[in-house]
């Protein structure tokens, strides 16, 4: 259990350290003209790089207490914060009416809360 924990925490962090780090990086224009991040233009720049900045801590929090062994209860706080970033994506490509990034959304918030839940119960 604790190789299948370790090893969704090293994917949300590597999705999220990338995701986030891009959204806190580059400019909220460069990011829409890829085409795939349109629901960025109904947002701020500071809205988006505030997203960017809680992606980054959640994948920080749900690898840096363990690896560490100081405040593994932190560990699923992260998860469940980014279950709660999930929620939010989802929220708002439903309201978009865009589904293509629905799957991996879903993906990702099932892989936060294994890990919440894992690291509670374990």
């Amino acid at each position: 259990m604790n190789i299948a924990l370790w090893t969704a925490q090293g994917l949300l962090a590597f999705v999220y350290l990338i995701a986030g780090g891009l959204k806190v990086i580059r400019p909220r224009e460069q990011l829409v003209a890829t085409g795939r991040l349109d629901w960025m233009k109904d947002r701020s720049d500071a809205a988006v790089k505030a997203v960017g900045a809680v992606e980054i801590l959640g994948a920080l929090g749900v690898i840096l207490p363990e690896a560490t062994g100081i405040a593994r209860i932190l560990i699923p706080i992260a998860a469940v914060g980014l279950v709660i970033v999930q929620i939010g994506a989802l929220r708002v490509h439903l309201s978009r009416n865009e589904r293509q990034p629905l799957p991996v959304n879903v993906i990702l918030l099932l892989l936060a809360a294994f890990v919440a839940i894992g690291r509670i119960v374990g």
